[in-house]
């Protein structure tokens, strides 16, 4: 035993001293480094060895089985760094062969002029300096036709051409063949007969293609505005009480003899519905759901409208949060009778789940603080979830205008009773510089200059610059507005502006105005806002040296050249007297410095009172249900506007104007707006009103007279020519009945309606002035009872017309054509009116 023990000792020292001997790569290896080590790579340049390697994982027993081998070649396809891939064993030994992309050193566009090289460059995936590949081409080719074809262009080509260059690099140039615009030609209705298709038309965004459509986008064809014109045309259905509308389909075809696309909605229209009843519901404790009627905006025997419906559920809840029902649902409900066509609304309120918001995520603002953005929300972190509060904050964010799409979603919070509001925004550009023209038979050529920003520094403040120059006015302005003053939902804005209104056809002198005006606004309703202001300007008139040259004083009576103005319109004397002081008198006085055509004597006085400062302060409160305030069909808008000067400055007055508009569609779209209006000035205190203080009114009132063509006028000197300058007056009333319709043989995108109607109204109660002792300004020695004469008539003032109002893209213009039916004896006629503007 001891010699076999001897034995195997030996032994292995002798092994160990023959390893310890041996070069260390003909040790035996673990069997996955072995494997590694037998993977062999060819042709990368760019790519480490070890990083091929990499993508080869092992199988079990750490050798590299043919399925380790497959799932490598994909993994290292699916890189997208190599053109071509394979392996090869040999000798036992792995031979990975790879063909690397080549790098892409510059993309190019080539004949694209409609859509910019930057913004394609941002829609396609392949890039400069990054790796070539051809599938990724592939597909910037079909994204790059797909942009065109969103912009009305079906016909394009977009071919990729490659171009090698040195060290295995690549130009990409893309070329575009653009085509011609692939417009709507047609936008046709079936199964609408309580609306015509002319009025149809004017609910949807995709217009039909016309002469003036190079101006605009609309007529381009797009899915996706088709698809969302169906839901406008269904809202505006269920807005006038057709319950059971269906959009059935928005059938699109393209008509190669056309060259555009034809469009057909499919409606089915079903009756329409009133309401037969409205009631209320509650299922919490202690809550009278009757108490909620005041909120409710839809009465029994009014149309059914679903807009009406939804506003009053979200008022309902809100109020229902407010008195301290956090969790508290109102939900609408209707039975609907189909043979009366009535349906009963009923207002459920619910207790509804008990969820609290855990946070609120902001996502997109890129530009926009946070806080602009959480302000409009009526809750926050920790409150209960409210859908209606939600709901409302989403439209708020809408109404901004500072993104293009605004969408507020829930996720589930760490809790079953908490949510997440993820709050997603795309931000879009909010500075705008504009340059407008126009033109108005009062105010002559005008041209204006702008630059605004709605979202200043990100703090949605708003800031405005703008100077205008034209015939007879010109001006400088600069506004502010903070829309959350203090974190209050209050508007805190001003305006400084200088302005100079020059003498024109109408008036016989210029007025240059320097203010200041801070205000606050506030929205008591969604219908009904209250601004209040303080204003500070400064006037003063201007006057041509030919309405201006008195030399009237009748203290030189020796000389006859000094004493009277020496111009030929002398002007007998009315009295048919001599001077008693002088000798050489033939009884031709100068009646008055104004009496050859010097301007009135309030205008005078005015001019010798120099600059005055007028310091008021008001407000102005405003109803407003209009379905639309560019274009309105429906609706009320009611302003009331107060101003008291004699806060400081030297004028003192209140003054008062009422003005009232009710639009409501009549048959076969025509809309009828009756106009009511008036206002009132009242003296207070011992201070004069002035002339500058009065009202002034023309076509504002009562179309078919001039600017400043109604009212209260200069007669002083009338006998012996024209009347003089327009005083203006206290108080004034004014009624209006029009009918708008539309031109049914035109396409309703030209944007032209017409227009009949019937004016009356009045301008009397002129308090300014009508005497003044300064020397020369009356010949007192000549005629000592001698003043102002004046016509202050109250009466009324009529016309009917014709008008053309025209949408266009160069603004809103409007032609007018009345004539007068009664109107004061001094009142000055301008039977045709035209004016319009626009920005571009």
């Amino acid at each position: 035993m001891s010699f076999l023990r001897a034995w195997l000792i030996v032994v292995a020292t002798s092994a160990v001293s023959i390893a310890s001997s041996l070069p260390l790569a003909l040790l035996p290896q673990p069997a996955a480094a072995q494997a590694m080590q037998a993977i062999v790579v060819e042709g990368n340049r760019r790519v480490e060895t070890e990083t091929v390697r990499s993508y080869f994982k092992p199988g079990p027993g750490g050798r590299l089985d043919q399925s380790a081998l497959d799932d490598g070649l994909k993994a290292l396809i699916a890189t997208g760094l190599f053109q071509d891939v394979k392996i090869n064993q040999a000798s036992g030994r792995i031979v990975v062969s790879v063909v690397e992309n080549a790098v892409i050193g510059r993309i190019a566009f080539e004949g694209n002029k409609k859509i910019k090289d930057e913004q394609l460059s941002v829609e396609i995936q392949s890039k400069p300096r990054g790796t070539f590949s051809r599938a990724l081409v592939q597909s910037d080719t079909l994204r790059i036709a797909e942009i065109y074809r969103r912009s009305g262009r079906y016909d394009v080509r977009v071919t990729p051409e490659v171009i090698e260059q040195p060290n295995n690099r690549v130009d990409l140039i893309f070329t575009v063949e653009e085509g011609a615009k692939t417009s709507v030609k047609s936008v046709e209705f079936v199964g609408n007969s309580a609306f015509s298709a002319s009025r149809l038309r004017d609910v949807i965004k995709t217009h039909e293609s016309n002469l003036l459509s190079f101006l605009g986008t609309n007529d381009v064809y797009d899915p996706d505005r088709v698809e969302a014109d169906r839901d406008l045309i269904r809202r505006f259905y269920l807005k006038n009480g057709y319950a059971d509308v269906q959009v059935v389909a928005a059938l699109t075809e393209y008509d190669p003899e056309k060259k555009g696309f034809l469009v057909t909605f499919k409606i089915e229209e079903g009756a329409q519905y009133r309401i037969g009843s409205v009631d209320f519901r509650s299922s919490i404790a202690n809550f009278d759901a009757a108490s909620l009627r005041t909120y409710s905006r839809v009465s029994a025997g009014s149309l059914y409208n679903v807009e009406l419906v939804e506003k009053s559920t979200e008022e309902m809840q809100i109020e229902a949060s407010r008195r301290g029902y956090a969790f508290a649902m109102v939900r609408p409900g209707g039975d609907r009778n189909f043979e009366g066509h009535t349906v009963s609304v009923v207002f459920n309120v619910d207790e509804g789940p008990r969820t609290y918001i855990e946070r609120i995520n902001l996502r997109g603002n890129t530009r926009t603080r946070d806080y602009v953005i959480r302000r409009e929300f009526d809750l926050s972190e920790g409150d209960a979830y409210n859908r209606a509060l939600v709901d409302r904050a989403e439209r708020r964010l809408k109404n901004l205008d500072y993104f293009k799409s605004v969408k507020i979603v829930t996720e589930p919070g760490s809790s079953s009773d908490r949510v997440i509001l993820i709050v997603d925004m795309e931000e879009k550009s909010t500075g705008d510089f504009s340059v407008s023209g126009g033109y108005s038979t009062t105010d002559g050529a005008l041209a204006e200059v702008s630059i605004s920003e709605r979202n200043l520094l990100g703090r949605g403040l708003y800031a405005k610059a703008s100077v205008s120059y034209g015939q007879y006015s010109r001006g400088i302005s600069l506004s502010f507005v903070e829309p959350y003053l203090l974190d209050y939902r209050l508007a805190l804005g001003f305006d400084t502006y200088w302005k100079e209104q020059k003498a024109n056809s109408y008036t016989s002198y210029g007025v240059t105005t320097l203010g200041f005006s801070p205000r606050i606004g506030l929205a008591l309703r969604e219908d009904l806002s209250l601004q209040l202001r303080y204003s500070l300007y400064q006037q003063s008139i201007s006057l041509a040296s030919a309405y201006n040259n008195c030399n009237n004083n009748a203290s030189n009576a020796s000389n006859a050249s000094l004493a009277y103005n020496p111009t030929p319109a002398y002007i007998q004397n009315v009295l048919g007297g001599v001077d008693p002081t002088n000798s050489t008198d033939s009884g031709v006085y100068g009646y008055g410095c104004y009496g050859d055509g010097e301007s009135s004597l309030p205008v005078r006085k005015e001019l010798a009172n120099g600059a005055v400062w007028t310091s008021s302060l008001g407000y102005t409160l405003t109803y407003n249900t209009l379905d639309n305030t560019k274009n309105p069909r429906d609706g009320l808008l009611v302003d009331l506007r107060q101003d008291f000067a004699g806060v400081g400055g030297d004028v003192t007055y209140l003054k008062t104007a009422l003005d009232t508009k009710y639009y409501t569609p009549l048959v076969s779209e025509i809309v009828s707006v009756i106009h009511l209006q008036g206002g009132l000035l009242s003296k207070l205190g011992d201070r004069d009103l002035r002339m500058l203080d009065h009202f002034q009114m023309g076509p504002n009132l009562v179309r078919g007279f001039a600017s400043n063509g109604i009212g209260p006028r200069d007669i002083t000197y009338y006998s012996f020519g024209s009347s003089g300058d327009a005083l203006g007056g206290t108080k004034y009333w004014g009624a209006s009945a029009e009918l708008q319709m539309p031109f049914w043989f035109l396409p309703k995108e030209v944007g032209l309606k017409g227009a009949v109607y019937a004016d009356a109204g009045s301008l009397w109660g002129y308090q300014g002035p009508t005497w003044w002792s300064a020397t020369g300004e009356v010949n007192t020695k000549a005629c000592p009872t001698c003043g102002l004469q004046y016509d202050d008539s109250s009466t009324v003032r009529s016309s009917v017309g014709i008008g053309l109002i025209w949408a266009s893209p160069f603004g809103p213009l409007r032609f007018d054509y009345a004539v007068p039916i009664t109107k004061g004896k001094y009142d000055v006629v301008q039977e045709f009116r035209f004016g319009g503007g626009t920005s571009f």
